[in-house]
């Protein structure tokens, strides 16, 4: 992020909203990230949060959205996760997800990766080396994110609440915008916590 040329245009504005469509405002010209709002039932939460780690799901495929839902049931099974009304919850949302990102950015495949994270992963704000990104955290802390300064870490530093959706513009976006808040994952190591972090690409 040095030598940013002064023909570009800068994107800065974080718009945040209650309802799904907040997404499509990534495609406003001065948004930078958009922003869901929403918390999990909390029938969900705990389910969830105390699963063992052992039967959270690491991993990265690219398929169509359709074939998400069918990918992630062969995938669960495999680690043991527990089947019932939580296991269906978090698979037909990461369904939904993938299918909101896609519509979106108007694409036929896209990349899925569940992460479980117990240390620093990404732990120097950055941005991503992709046109756009979709976060949201199942379990745990959120993606922090804040506008990039040049010698320091943002400030303030903003916190993703647990369930809620963060659509962020990478550095492919275009030629002519440039999104000036970077991101990265909160600092947990020694905390004893697990996050579950599903991130959304294009393919």
């Amino acid at each position: 992020m040095v030598g940013i040329s002064n023909k570009l245009q800068i994107t800065s504005s974080v718009v945040e909203g209650s309802e799904p469509e907040i997404l499509n405002e990534i495609l406003s010209p001065d948004c930078a990230v958009a922003i869901w709002q929403r918390r999990p039932s909390t029938w969900f939460q705990n389910w969830i949060d105390v699963l063992p780690p052992q039967n959270l799901p690491n991993m990265r495929v690219i398929l169509s959205p359709e074939t998400v839902k069918g990918t992630l049931k062969i995938s669960f099974d495999s680690i043991g996760m527990p089947g019932g009304v939580g296991r269906r919850m978090l698979e037909g949302d990461i369904a939904a997800l993938a299918t909101m990102f896609a519509r979106v950015m108007e694409v036929d495949m896209v990349q899925i990766r569940l992460d479980v994270v117990t240390g620093n992963a990404c732990r120097k704000f950055h941005l991503d080396n992709v046109k756009a990104r979709m976060l949201c955290t199942y379990r745990g802390r959120g993606t922090q994110f804040g506008v990039f300064q040049p010698d320091n870490d943002p400030n303030p530093i903003e916190e993703l609440p647990v369930g809620y959706v963060g659509f962020f513009r990478g550095r492919m976006w275009t030629k002519a915008d440039y999104p000036y808040i970077v991101h990265r994952s909160p600092p947990i190591d020694g905390t004893g916590e697990t996050r579950l972090l599903l991130v959304i690409d294009t393919a």
